[in-house]
């Protein structure tokens, strides 16, 4: 029996040279794998099934922030202090926006976008309605039932400061080869410190990047007492990785608005650095009542909370402070790939022997 023709006469076509085709016009095996190789968005690991799964994220977000971030033009022009002042402006702005009590209106469709209907009932006040304003809800607080520490009597154990994508490394040099690609990156810049840089030259560094959906509060991923607490003004880029790990762009970490405190380690009496990065959209960062110089904090207690936007909280540890998690360090470094973690899950150990 001969093979049917198509209409008009046309014979189907042969499945593997039209695939051989489409193929070297699109190389992808997906739109997403498209999207993040042109830095149009990026993919997550679920850590507690290893599934891989594409960020959501409106297509005019990853397409505004790939013009913005993506080539040495665009990254010139983010230098500019018109710019710079335009970003800082309008995070301002929105912050004072969301701390208007008519700013209630937005709080069930930014829900409904993100489907946070069922995490609402980890919240200290699952009633949505209850919040004053949008900024309120946004820096919600959760129970602390909801996030139990890994290992809570354990002090070598050392966990996620956030719930976040979470990226790992085992040295600062490591984290520029692998994922921050931007120029100028460097430690004394980052902490605002010589000094500091010093002693935690050759240390491990934790990238924990809220995104806005996002539980937006940080936590101590160590016990100790607070040594100081220093705010470094600067501007409101993105932190997401379309603007961090794109070669030659600008340095977003060490040019952002941030807060660096030093934690003395109860464990070890080394220092741990933990820096709160300000972002696009995101107007400020407020330490919790009672969390400032001389206090003494615990492994999980809630620091401060970010609002409305993005965010980031680095965790840097001394060299030889902790052996960070495998997983994790593999994720970061052979996949390039954030990880999503919890606040309280483990994310190392040590000091290492």
């Amino acid at each position: 029996m001969s093979t049917p023709d198509l209409v008009g006469g046309q014979k189907p076509t042969d499945s593997k040279k039209s695939h051989s085709l489409f193929r070297s016009v699109f190389p992808y095996d997906s739109l997403q794998d498209f999207e993040a190789e042109w830095h149009l968005g990026n993919y997550i690991i679920d850590r507690q099934t290893g599934k891989k799964s594409f960020e959501p994220m409106p297509l005019y977000v990853r397409l505004g922030m790939h013009l913005l971030y993506y080539g040495t033009p665009e990254a010139t022009a983010l230098h500019w202090k018109r710019t710079q002042d335009l970003l800082k402006a309008q995070s301002l702005k929105m912050g004072r926006q969301y701390d208007d009590p008519k700013s209630r209106d937005h709080i069930k469709p930014f829900i409904d976008s993100f489907e946070l209907q069922e995490s609402l009932k980890e919240m200290k006040e699952p009633d949505f309605t209850k919040y004053r304003t949008f900024n309120a809800f946004f820096g919600r607080e959760i129970r602390e039932d909801a996030r139990p520490q890994a290992s809570p009597q354990d002090p070598a154990v050392v966990t996620s400061p956030a719930d976040c994508r979470l990226t790992a490394f085992p040295t600062v040099d490591l984290a520029t080869k692998f994922w921050i690609k931007g120029t100028g990156f460097a430690l004394p810049k980052l902490l605002a410190s010589d000094t500091l840089a010093q002693k935690m030259d050759g240390g491990s560094l934790v990238i924990a990047r809220l995104a806005p959906q996002d539980y937006h509060r940080w936590h101590a991923p160590v016990s100790g007492v607070v040594e100081s607490i220093t705010e470094v003004p600067g501007t409101y880029y993105t932190v997401n990785p379309q603007a961090i790990t794109q070669e030659g762009t600008l340095d977003v970490f060490c040019e952002n608005r941030r807060s660096v405190m030093v934690v003395r380690r109860s464990s070890t009496s080394s220092p741990v650095v933990i820096i709160a990065v300000g972002a696009m959209l995101v107007g400020s960062i407020k330490y919790n009542d009672g969390v400032k110089v001389g206090a003494e904090i615990n492994r999980g207690q809630c620091l401060g909370a970010f609002y409305y936007g993005g965010s980031t909280v680095i965790v840097v540890y001394p060299k030889g402070e902790i052996k960070l998690d495998e997983d994790l360090v593999k994720n970061s470094m052979e996949q390039q790939c954030e990880t999503y973690v919890k606040v309280g899950w483990r994310v190392g150990a040590g000091p290492m022997q």
